[in-house]
């Protein structure tokens, strides 16, 4: 038995942070379906990434400038493109496991962030233009966002919550799923075929905190925020599965949102390579990896279930950084604002990247 499907017998699914287009014509990423990954998520950066480095979309970018489009319609066009094909290759597992996995998902412009009416006219375009059944739409978790998600959902349209950071994002996200579906439950609209994951990020937390931690005194405290943070949250999770409002929706045919752990490529080279997937394999979770990770874990990363966490150790783990005077709301708000400005960043670069070829 591989260590992918080990994973998957925890209730585990591992789904690779990455896309671009050779990655997908070379046949990498139909290997990687074969050796278990179970779906895709892309951002911005990745994007960016993929576009400004290398020659693989020169020609489809000299082509449609040809045709007077500008950057942002040329993006738009490649992005798809390479979304459709990814999702193209993931069709026979989502077939297979019944919805439950094989998705690809798609971010809304980031500088919508902020605007909820702006943010679902979007989502709605998006996933009409890529028109498969297994895109998840991305949309970021601010209070806009959150008010969109709820919206987009009760429309059918599959939902990838982005960038969240803290209890309160999750209960505000589980509870946008909820009223979603809700919704389309009481306007006598099918709950079958809508999936949602909520993306949790959790490696940032650490290293916004660790340099504080210095600070303090605290080195005992050092790299195990992030994982307590999200161990929380999903003991926050399971309590809501056990919920009547849930069970009334799963009676209708809903599936549950799954926790999503993002951001777990490891930043700080003192810390396992493999830390934030060890530390957060649990029933019902996604982990999403960046590509070195997946590869080091592939390698030599544990398998056993580490989820859900001891409650002692993660209560007291939490509260000492309480007792040290760091408030983990302030830091982890200041994070999704720094994360939804750094994938507005990334998409403006990547824009002046098409531009510039």
């Amino acid at each position: 038995m591989t260590r992918l499907q080990q994973l998957l017998e925890r209730g585990q699914s591992i789904w690779i942070d990455y896309i671009e287009r050779d990655f997908i014509t070379s046949g990498h990423l139909a290997g990687l379906i074969r050796e278990g990954v179970r779906g895709l998520t892309s951002n911005p950066a990745i994007f960016q990434k993929a576009i400004s480095e290398g020659a693989a979309y020169d020609a489809d970018i000299a082509a449609l400038a040809a045709r007077g489009l500008a950057a942002e319609k040329i993006y738009e066009a490649l992005a798809i493109a390479d979304i459709r094909a990814a999702a193209d290759a993931f069709r026979p597992l989502h077939l297979a496991s019944d919805g439950a996995d094989g998705y690809v998902s798609l971010e809304v412009n980031p500088d919508l962030a902020h605007d909820t009416q702006k943010t679902i006219e979007e989502a709605e375009r998006l996933f009409a233009a890529v028109n498969r059944p297994n895109l998840m739409i991305k949309i970021p978790a601010t209070t806009a966002g959150i008010d969109a998600i709820s919206q987009v959902i009760a429309a059918g349209i599959s939902v990838n919550a982005t960038l969240l950071f803290n209890s309160r994002h999750y209960l505000a996200v589980a509870g946008a799923w909820l009223a979603g579906l809700e919704n389309r439950l009481n306007q006598g609209q099918p709950l079958q075929g809508i999936a949602s994951v909520a993306s949790f990020f959790v490696s940032r937390l650490d290293t916004r905190l660790d340099p504080q931690l210095d600070r303090l005194g605290c080195p005992g405290l050092k790299g195990k925020l992030a994982v307590a943070n999200a161990a929380a949250v999903y003991d926050l999770y399971q309590e809501l599965l056990t919920a009547p409002r849930w069970r009334r929706l799963a009676a209708s045919g809903a599936r549950p949102q799954r926790l999503l752990w993002a951001s777990t490529g490891t930043k700080d080279p003192h810390y396992s390579d493999t830390l934030y997937v060890d530390e957060l394999i649990g029933p019902a979770t996604v982990n999403t990896v960046p590509p070195a990770t997946f590869k080091a874990w592939l390698d030599h990363g544990r398998t056993a279930a580490t989820l859900p966490a001891a409650a002692f150790c993660t209560r007291t783990a939490l509260r000492a950084l309480a007792e040290h005077g760091i408030n983990l709301d302030m830091e982890t708000e200041a994070l999704q604002k720094e994360g939804v400005a750094a994938f507005a960043k990334s998409f403006a670069a990547m824009l002046q990247s098409v531009a510039d070829k």
